[in-house]
């Protein structure tokens, strides 16, 4: 192969006789002797004596050659060929003796059938028609995104949500929950949002709350102004209660929020399921603390604030407040208003055939 210019060609025309390594016309050659006077050059070794003889050759004998026995030549052939056919077909009845043989090893154990091979540990799903589950990965418990520590695995969608400086993931028996110190910085928020407030939805989470006054929220969604719907604590005509608010004017105006409070129950270092319902058809918002019904309210419809989803804090008059205080675990969002079996079913972690649309922490 070339890279498309000619090479140097180091070859140069010569005389028609002689060359490199050979001598030219003219001169002595240095690698055979010159003969002695009187002799033509006889090349290497001296010259023979006149009188030298070599004895004369013995002469060759001849025999005829035999004609070949061509009946037997095809008789011995023949008996190869059947040996060779012999030692073929002995060779393949052996081959299937040992698979056979070596199938009834594994199959057989003192009598009993061996134990069926288990699913590969790497995760890899079992070959197509073997019955066999994937296997379960590390990952499919985690909490987290694989290889994002501060954003929370969506279980049933595809939305995370990134953890704020303040927030914090802890352990607590054999379960994990997002913690929140009550600061501006404490908070958590979705890519988006995570519920259509113009249709039925139902938002859940179990909450602790350690606060004895102000405002604080767990879930809410909503930006610029105002919130579009709030789940938490407050303190409603000086009782401490937990809160389902919805906004249904774009101004964020207390005139045109509408509410379901709880304010006899304790609301302080105890853990309690918390959910809000919308029903869009019957235009009625639905607290539910536990699984008891605390109350409804009839509203005009939801104000669908253009922001995502929130934990941890609320958008109030323009500026985020009502950071929480506390933990939250099993953060669920339904796209149906559901019902006193549904929610009792959520109390008990048995959904039956609701399922969420995003869940986090569960």
């Amino acid at each position: 192969m070339t890279d498309g210019t000619d090479r140097p060609n180091n070859s140069q025309p010569g005389p028609a006789s002689g060359g490199y390594g050979y001598p030219q016309p003219g001169q002595s050659n240095p690698y055979q002797p010159e003969p002695a006077a009187g002799q033509q050059g006889q090349g290497f070794g001296p010259p023979p004596v006149a009188d030298e003889s070599f004895p004369p050759p013995i002469p060759e004998t001849f025999s005829a050659t035999p004609t070949p026995d061509w009946q037997a030549m095809a008789d011995a052939s023949e008996a190869q060929r059947r040996k060779r056919r012999m030692l073929v077909i002995g060779g393949g009845v052996l081959a299937v003796v040992l698979v056979a043989a070596g199938t009834a090893f594994f199959l057989m154990d003192d009598g009993k059938p061996a134990d069926k091979p288990t699913a590969s540990s790497s995760g890899s799903p079992s070959p197509s028609g073997s019955g066999q589950p994937p296997s379960k990965t590390p990952d499919d418990d985690s909490p987290t995104v694989p290889g994002e520590p501060n954003l929370l695995r969506d279980r049933n969608g595809k939305m995370g949500i990134a953890l704020g400086p303040g927030a914090s993931l802890g352990e607590l028996n054999q379960r994990t929950e997002v913690r929140f110190k009550g600061a501006a910085d404490s908070y958590a928020q979705g890519a988006e949002a995570a519920v259509d407030v113009s249709k039925s939805f139902t938002v859940s989470t179990r909450a602790y709350n350690v606060t004895e006054g102000g405002s604080r929220m767990a879930v809410s969604q909503g930006d610029g102004d105002s919130y579009s719907f709030e789940l938490g604590f407050e303190v409603v005509g000086g009782k401490k209660a937990w809160v389902f608010r919805v906004q249904t004017g774009d101004k964020g105006q207390a005139a045109t929020a509408q509410q379901v409070v709880a304010d006899n129950v304790d609301t302080t270092k105890k853990w309690a399921l918390l959910t809000g319902t919308y029903d869009a058809e019957k235009k009625t918002i639905a607290l539910w603390v536990d699984d008891k019904q605390a109350g409804q309210a009839q509203v005009s419809g939801i104000w669908a604030g253009p922001g995502p989803l929130q934990l941890g804090r609320a958008r109030h008059h323009g500026i985020w407040s009502a950071s929480w205080d506390g933990a939250l675990d099993h953060i669920r969002i339904f796209d149906q208003a559901l019902g006193q079996e549904q929610i009792t079913g959520l109390k008990n972690n048995k959904l039956g055939k609701s399922r969420p649309t995003h869940s986090w922490l569960i």
